[in-house]
């Protein structure tokens, strides 16, 4: 099996890139920023505060996170056996994603399930440890950035094209914040691994990075 693993910040299109690269090379994409933001939902429903670890984790336990693939390689996020692909992609739960996933409990509950799908499929996973922590013997890994301003231009017209009013603003700050925890955290910190290749992407259209994913994918792995 070829696993590719693809590290970068929050907003860096990582998975709109991974995902429509896996779908040309016939690869399965895996998501797994949506397994913690499915974690977050599941705290934010018990109105437990994701920042704290205790909580959290005494969570884990009376859940079941999961991923099911439709016949066209689409993901979709299971909560207990429920579909919340949907609900999981609001500015809240990506705050939520953010707190749960410093949490070394949550790390452990979803680490096997990550594993398990390198192990069965040829996959491109995204996420923030993927090529430093969860696949560390990935044939290739790729760490994915843009600017902060062009990260947030491009979540802010992300947000617009679904009917959601959000302020540039803020959602740049959040972006920085979020830059700033996921980098700072004391378990599996965001982080270029030593042998990942730098795709910086800022000012490139969709179609402008998709050809320099694949073609680096490509030439890196002979495919």
């Amino acid at each position: 099996m070829i696993a590719i693993a693809i590290d970068g910040p929050a907003g860096a299109g990582k998975s709109t890139i991974a995902r429509l690269t896996a779908k040309k090379l016939g690869y399965l994409y895996v998501d797994t920023g949506a397994l913690y933001r499915t974690v977050g939902y599941a705290a934010w429903q018990r109105g437990i505060d994701p920042a704290d670890p205790d909580r959290v984790a005494a969570m884990l336990p009376e859940i079941t996170v999961d991923l099911r693939f439709d016949q066209d390689g689409v993901q979709q996020t299971l909560l207990n056996g429920e579909n919340v692909s949907a609900e999981i992609r609001s500015p809240e739960m990506s705050r939520y994603a953010s707190q749960v996933s410093a949490h070394k409990a949550v790390r452990d509950y979803l680490l096997w399930l990550q594993r398990k799908l390198a192990k069965e499929h040829n996959v491109i996973m995204d996420g923030r440890d993927i090529g430093t922590t969860v696949l560390p013997d990935a044939n290739l890994k790729i760490y994915l950035t843009a600017t902060p301003e062009d990260r947030a231009r491009r979540r802010f017209d992300e947000y617009l094209s679904k009917g959601v009013s959000v302020d540039y603003d803020k959602l740049l700050n959040d972006i920085k914040q979020r830059d700033y925890d996921d980098s700072h955290r004391e378990i599996s910190p965001l982080r270029r691994a030593e042998d990942a290749k730098l795709v910086d992407t800022s000012g490139n259209t969709l179609e402008e990075s998709l050809e320099l994913m694949e073609a680096m994918i490509r030439r890196h792995l002979g495919i």
